[in-house]
């Protein structure tokens, strides 16, 4: 109850924020990499392929360095493959930083289709890879991890990073189909619910009292400023 003279109590809409106990990740999908030429596998490590960057890929990194120099993040890390260490260098040149090596989250193990080959399937259409995308299952592809062992080294080494940065923003440079696992496990989607992050972008996500919260997919602003303007 008021009386006329009295400003009657407001509530305004106010901006998310992280509150003090959560960790907040930013997985940064890494640059576009070399393409694949028929009868030149990528070089391998530890069984996967590692192509390096193209030359489009680098200048990719380097927009999502600016686009994220002024954010607060307390650590970087990438993958054992190359391309996700050239993605966020030129961001750890800006903010001074060491990258940590993060092994778990590397792209999904693709058995028989390693080394580029997944891609040339892919453009065939080949009967394989309509049925992984009909299934939304991985190990359709011969030899290649299934969606729970997949998911469940991305979600471990996701929780040893939080562990390790409570209450702090950290950065991921990560691979495609390690973004989508992680967004389908946290939305409890379809598998491939959230396939196809662009190159280079950004996707958030937050852990407050062991629960996970998506706050952006494939947000790639930076990478085509020329769609907001007109």
């Amino acid at each position: 109850m008021t009386t006329e003279d009295e400003t009657p109590q407001q509530f305004a809409q106010q901006r998310w924020q992280r509150t003090p106990e959560a960790t907040e990740v930013i997985l940064l999908r890494h640059g576009a990499s070399q393409p694949f030429v028929p009868g030149q596998p990528f070089p391998l490590v530890d069984g996967q392929g590692d192509p390096p960057l193209s030359s489009v890929g680098l200048t990719q990194a380097q927009s999502s360095a600016d686009r994220l120099r002024n954010e607060p993040i307390a650590a970087l890390y990438a993958t054992n493959m190359q391309r996700t260490q050239q993605t966020v260098a030129p961001l750890a040149a800006l903010l001074g930083q060491e990258v940590v090596i993060e092994k778990d989250l590397r792209e999904i193990g693709l058995g028989e289709w390693e080394g580029g080959l997944l891609r040339q399937k892919a453009a065939e259409n080949h009967p394989i890879y309509q049925q992984m995308l009909l299934e939304q299952r991985w190990d359709v592809i011969p030899g290649a991890e299934s969606n729970q062992e997949f998911g469940s080294r991305c979600m471990n080494a996701l929780d040893r990073i939080v562990e390790r940065h409570p209450g702090e923003l950290v950065l991921c440079t990560v691979h495609g189909g390690v973004i989508g696992s992680i967004l389908a496990q946290i939305a409890s989607s379809s598998p491939f619910a959230f396939g196809g992050a662009d190159n280079c972008s950004i996707s958030q996500i937050v852990q407050s009292e062991g629960s996970w919260l998506i706050r952006r997919f494939n947000d790639s602003s930076h990478l085509f400023p020329h769609l907001h303007h007109g």
